[in-house]
């Protein structure tokens, strides 16, 4: 494929796309083997501000120039490999399918380099739904977004769905599980993980709206199932509500304005949306 034919990766800028190739073809190497600070200088902008650019993660860069028609070359690292064989595990089979031996055999590596990057299963499962879990990026809308309460309920909304949506399915699998079978010890093990991360994330936020007097006084971890479990429930549900003949399912974005509308209804406080 000629790169006139192609299309970079709508979530990388074209300019990166375009500085990788160049700094490639300078120095006659993989752009998989490029680094990232050669790269940077190639685009004229900081180490730093790549990575912001890219999101963070160096992976997005190599599937844009996939994407534009070249081949990065290079091999992905251990710990790319295995988080994304973990999460196509745990989606196709449950987290109970999780396990070390599954891991090295699909990602190409050996048990002890598993061991040498996560330090053991719980933690490739931490990395696993860190890569795959909503908090990355509602932590940054919860420390960006201006806006009233009903925009950020909003955007956080959007998100989840995003996140619901995404293949290979991790959320829904550890939803499942975590439902399932809650006495699990790959259900606790990620409990101990995902629940202080919400009540630092979504938690501290929704208690910091309560302080200023714009959402209700309520126990927090109701406050926290109110934002989130109606709109997760329709979400974990809407593939099968699909299915039913007659029925006029709304949009998605259309449910997550109705969700959002009817959480700041419920919890908001006068002038909490202005």
């Amino acid at each position: 494929m000629s790169n006139e034919e192609s299309q970079p990766s709508p979530t990388v800028p074209s300019d990166l796309v375009e500085a990788a190739l160049r700094a490639a073809q300078k120095r006659g190497t993989a752009v998989a083997d490029v680094s990232m600070q050669a790269i940077a200088q190639e685009a004229g902008i900081s180490r730093s501000t790549l990575l912001r650019r890219l999101g963070g993660a160096r992976h997005a860069l190599d599937e844009a120039v996939r994407a534009a028609g070249f081949d990065p070359g290079g091999h992905k690292p251990v710990r790319e490999r295995a988080v994304e064989a973990g999460a196509a595990l745990i989606s196709d089979n449950g987290l109970g399918a999780l396990s070390l031996e599954r891991v090295a055999a699909a990602a190409e590596c050996s048990v002890h380099s598993l061991y040498a990057v996560f330090g053991g299963r719980d933690g490739m499962m931490q990395a696993i739904f860190e890569r795959y879990g909503p908090f990355v990026n509602i932590e940054a809308i919860l420390a960006t977004h201006p806006g009233d309460l009903r925009s950020i309920v909003r955007s956080i909304y959007a998100h989840l769905a995003e996140v619901v949506g995404l293949e290979p399915r991790v959320l829904p699998a550890i939803l499942a599980e975590v439902l399932a079978r809650p006495g699990d010890d790959a259900t606790r093990a990620l409990a101990r993980h995902m629940v202080p991360r919400l009540y630092a994330s979504i938690g501290e936020w929704l208690a910091s709206e309560v302080a200023a007097g714009r959402v209700r006084d309520m126990p927090l971890i109701a406050l926290i199932h109110q934002m989130s479990n109606p709109l997760l429930m329709h979400l974990l549900l809407r593939p099968a509500l699909e299915l039913v003949p007659g029925l006029d399912l709304p949009s998605v974005e259309e449910m997550c304005d109705a969700f959002a509308e009817a959480f700041v209804r419920a919890v908001g406080l006068p002038d909490s949306d202005s």
